[in-house]
């Protein structure tokens, strides 16, 4: 073992040993960004980049669980996405597939798929739905993966999923708009019954949500990270918790 590696093992150590439980996020969201120019980079193809995020999704899960994260949302195929080059997105929908079955593999973790999956191939959506249901009662990290997800989407559903649960009750438009609050609303987001995001990373040094989790993350931290996501490191992920620890979270006061 060379000394870079013993040195960098060193400084994971100490970056873990500053970290107190308390100070930790309960949720975190990742828009695991740069895979494509990673691959050019590279010298590689779209493909191999999109293959070695996969391969960073499962790495990145196994840090979550060692200090003690409870929900991560990972944004893998976003509605816009849908509308990507057929060759590109073709590569997508076998990769995001067998990343899937690799999760379920571990039996550690309830693999949660969010997003419109109806956007999706029939075979590719029913065995997200499957993996949903199967993975539902073990008691690991809740890992929500994003899939034909847009988060001005996510909400427009929720509202249509409220209206039609109250017109099944028989209420009134204007009873509904008389007793309709916040509260009502997130009930029927993706994620209803999940603590909103404390924490939303995004990698390649983009600084903007894109749409990722708008309703959740009113009162999120982001931290936006350099690194491509293939390349982004456990270190990485270390310093953006102890960058969030330091911070003091007001709530929107």
């Amino acid at each position: 073992m060379g000394a870079r590696t013993l040195a960098y093992r060193a400084y994971q150590r100490v970056l873990r040993s500053g970290l107190a439980p308390s100070t930790l996020p309960r949720h975190v969201g990742v828009i695991i960004d740069g895979n494509r120019r990673w691959a050019k980079a590279y010298g590689t193809t779209t493909h191999d980049g999109h293959r070695a995020g996969a391969d960073k999704v499962v790495e990145f899960l196994g840090w979550c669980d060692e200090v003690g994260v409870e929900v991560v949302t990972v944004w893998l195929l976003s509605t816009d996405n849908l509308s990507r080059a057929s060759a590109e997105l073709d590569a997508l929908l076998e990769i995001i597939p067998d990343l899937v079955e690799r999760l379920v593999e571990t039996g550690r973790w309830h693999v949660n798929p969010v997003g419109r999956l109806d956007l999706l191939p029939a075979p590719v959506a029913n065995r997200l739905k499957e993996v949903g249901e199967a993975t539902a009662a073990i008691d690991g990290i809740t890992v929500n993966l994003a899939i034909g997800y847009g988060g001005r989407q996510e909400i427009a559903d929720a509202v249509r999923s409220l209206l039609a649960q109250h017109a099944e009750r028989g209420t009134s438009l204007a009873d509904l708009a008389e007793q309709l609050d916040v509260e009502h609303i997130a009930e029927h987001l993706y994620t209803s019954g999940q603590p909103d995001p404390d924490f939303v990373i995004r990698t390649s040094g983009e600084q903007r949500l894109s749409g990722f989790l708008l309703w959740q993350s009113a009162h999120s931290e982001y931290y936006f990270c350099e690194a491509y996501w293939p390349e982004f490191r456990k270190v990485d992920f270390l310093r953006a918790l102890r960058a969030y620890s330091t911070r003091h979270r007001r709530f929107g006061s």
